[in-house]
């Protein structure tokens, strides 16, 4: 009986510990500079690391934008693998904008940042929809994208 029991945990956290996504992708916006003591304390830490080194108001001026973690998952291999991201903006109407990064084909998991920041920013908009996709030896492997995506 006792055996059972152990053997029944046993498989109960194996099942907690899950496989990884093939890809997630975490969004944030630095929308200001200013760290408020009675902000999250996770928020303030995310902040602080888009904002690290940039020492005059203008330097953070320019860090100030949207930021997109992209993390991917592919242990079949197959290929270079490369991130696409591409995005719409809202001053530059209906246009597509694209970013890659690309990974060493021997790679099984990575992790890419995107980010609207600076003029791109505050000339360009926010970023209105978006669609990541993995793609390993020219076939996808996995997409997400937001809401508004076409």
């Amino acid at each position: 009986m006792r055996y059972l029991l152990l053997a029944a945990m046993a498989g109960l956290f194996a099942s907690c510990a899950g496989t990884p996504k093939t890809l997630e992708v975490k969004q944030f916006v630095l929308r200001d500079a200013k760290s408020d003591a009675n902000e999250d304390p996770m928020i303030r830490g995310e902040k602080l690391s888009h904002l690290y080194g940039a020492i005059s108001v203008a330097d953070q001026k320019q860090r100030l934008g949207q930021y997109y973690t992209v993390l991917w998952h592919d242990a079949s291999g197959g290929g270079p693998a490369e991130l696409v991201f591409r995005y719409q903006q809202g001053a530059s109407g209906s246009l597509i904008k694209t970013s890659t990064r690309k990974f060493d084909p021997a790679a099984t998991a990575g992790k890419a940042e995107f980010s609207i920041i600076g003029d791109n920013f505050t000339k360009g908009g926010r970023v209105l929809a978006w669609r990541v996709a993995l793609i390993r030896g020219g076939h996808e492997i996995a997409s997400q994208r937001s809401y508004l995506w076409r």
